[in-house]
């Protein structure tokens, strides 16, 4: 029964990554991209998160914590980014 429930995760994991990267190649704007980017990151976290729980260990701890903060300064760059350049057109 938890075998069938895993790959059920997985396939639900799996699909939302490649909706996540269609949205990322598709856009239409850089911030469509940037908010699609962190989703996959989320989704990356989450299944991370479940093979902890579903494995009993915390060892990828560290890996959760750094793309965690990859996901915090890249949104906050491209906050940046977006705000000077709109600035720069008014």
């Amino acid at each position: 029964m938890t075998s069938i429930l895993i790959g059920v995760i997985a396939v639900i994991f799996a699909a939302s990554a490649l909706l996540t990267l269609w949205r990322i190649v598709k856009g239409p704007s850089i911030l469509d991209r940037a908010v699609a980017a962190d989703v996959l990151l989320t989704l990356v976290m989450c299944a991370l998160g479940a093979e902890m729980a579903i494995n009993h260990h915390t060892r990828t701890l560290p890996v959760l914590l750094i793309i965690a903060a990859v996901g915090v300064f890249g949104s906050i760059s491209i906050a940046r980014w977006v705000a000077r350049r709109d600035g720069d057109e008014s």
